[in-house]
């Protein structure tokens, strides 16, 4: 694969700046995903946990997160659920996308607010319908795949709701988070709502990576930089990075009065719901201005980067098993040399990394329908890094067709970035592949200058 650092067209803006909201339609078929599942698995019900960083199962199907509280969504196949709220989130319980009795439960409030309920914790839970039940789960956000523990008694949720649920039931509860986010979990994929809902926030981080790389020069401070990659008062996924020189100065991880220099390496990340976008590189011109030991970063590190995205972008389709994806991926940049120690590749949605089924010798299958960032990142001892990672749907022929149909905007915006890849970029992209923003690909590893990126010849 012959791999050139030459002129490239800039990349477009393309978010439409309008957020999609979820239909009443969507939210009912997420339910019923769910709800599909526990009968699958004789779950009688689900007991779904949420605080603000850890919420996301419980967004999937109430369509919020509790802010700064605690919560409970509990599901009961009998068709009767409950939402266990706190002070400041019981008034939410009416505007929830899904019908579910809302029982006040203080205990999940800030510290020294009111405790105006003359009940213990497990009084309040007792009153959820699943005391009677046979099977129970809990959700938590975490997917535990332990070869060494019994995943099934991991629980990521505070020890006195799990305590509790324990004595108010007995022994026979199970993480099950895996109904959402494991192997054909119900949030694993998306329908056509739900890929518009969530272009919107990957196009945005994209736009907002390639104002800020646009905009970088010498002189300008991180804050600068941080705050063209926050927009929209819209909530992060990830923290910002803008960072410009050596990082963690003193533990710290956002962005400072520090000012970009010659020869800096610069991380810029930025992540909303739906997708994230990141750029890595050195903040100069071209290889001359750096120090000799690192003239070569582009033939040492860039080069092998980018060759391994262009693969995994060609090859990637509906069908085929995680394993193959991660075995194209070793085979173009080998770990042992290139040091990348997560995955190529992972599902987003409302966070930044849900789950991934990119992994050694994986046989879940990639599915249509499912929203990945190109999450590869390799580094080489005494080398800035080197990223371009974005985000792109997996679609066979039959959601193609659908998103054409239903989202005619949405496929003319696809279509054009696809074509910005195919020949700009001259990466032969798979046609599953459907960009859900216009930098996919797009890497310039010199970041002062805005005229030249990495193609294939």
């Amino acid at each position: 694969m012959k791999i050139q650092y030459e002129n490239v067209k800039l990349p477009e803006c393309d978010c439409t700046n309008i957020p999609v909201q979820l239909t009443d339609e969507t939210m009912k078929e997420r339910l019923n995903k769910v709800l599909d599942r526990m009968n699958c698995e004789n779950f009688d019900s689900l007991v779904i946990y949420a605080d603000l960083e850890h919420g996301n199962n419980f967004e999937y199907l109430t369509g919020f997160l509790p802010r700064f509280e605690e919560a409970l969504l509990i599901l009961n196949t009998n068709g009767n659920h409950y939402m266990v709220l706190g002070n400041e989130n019981l008034n939410k319980a009416s505007k929830a996308r899904i019908k579910a009795t809302p029982i006040h439960c203080p205990y999940f409030s800030l510290p020294n607010q009111p405790m105006d309920v003359k009940k213990g914790i497990k009084d309040i839970l007792s009153q959820c319908g699943f005391d009677k039940a046979s099977k129970v789960g809990i959700v938590g956000w975490k997917n535990f795949t332990s070869n060494y523990e019994d995943n099934s008694q991991l629980f990521d949720v505070p020890y006195y709701i799990v305590d509790t649920i324990r004595d108010i039931f007995g022994y026979n509860i199970y993480n099950a988070t895996r109904l959402f986010i494991g192997d054909n979990g119900a949030r694993c994929t998306n329908n056509v709502n739900e890929i518009v809902h969530y272009e919107f926030g990957a196009a945005l981080a994209s736009d907002c990576i390639l104002k800020a790389m646009n905009h970088l020069d010498v002189g300008v401070s991180e804050m600068e930089l941080g705050d063209i990659l926050n927009a929209y008062g819209q909530k992060n996924s990830v923290v910002t990075i803008a960072a410009s020189g050596p990082r963690f100065i003193k533990a710290n991880i956002y962005p400072t009065n520090n000012t970009v220099k010659l020869k800096d390496p610069i991380s810029l990340s930025i992540g909303y719901k739906g997708g994230f976008s990141s750029r890595a590189g050195y903040a100069v011109h071209d290889s001359s201005e750096l120090d000799e030991s690192v003239q070569d970063y582009l033939d040492a590190l860039v080069k092998p980067y980018f060759a391994s995205v262009a693969v995994w972008l060609e090859k990637i389709h509906c069908g085929m098993p995680g394993g193959e994806v991660y075995d194209l991926v070793e085979a173009t940049m080998p770990k042992a040399e290139y040091n990348w120690s997560l995955c190529p590749g992972h599902l987003t949605a409302d966070e930044e990394w849900m789950s991934s089924n990119i992994y050694e010798n994986s046989q879940e299958l990639v599915q249509s329908g499912m929203l990945y960032q190109i999450d590869i990142i390799p580094s080489k001892a005494g080398y800035a890094g080197t990223s371009a990672e974005s985000s792109v749907l997996l679609a066979d022929e039959n959601l193609r067709k659908q998103i054409e149909q239903e989202e005619p905007e949405l496929w003319s915006r696809i279509q054009k970035r696809r074509e910005y890849i195919i020949h700009e970029l001259n990466i032969p992209l798979n046609d599953d592949v459907l960009p859900m923003c216009s930098t996919v690909a797009y890497l310039r590893p010199f970041l002062l200058n805005k005229d030249k990126a990495m193609k294939l010849q």
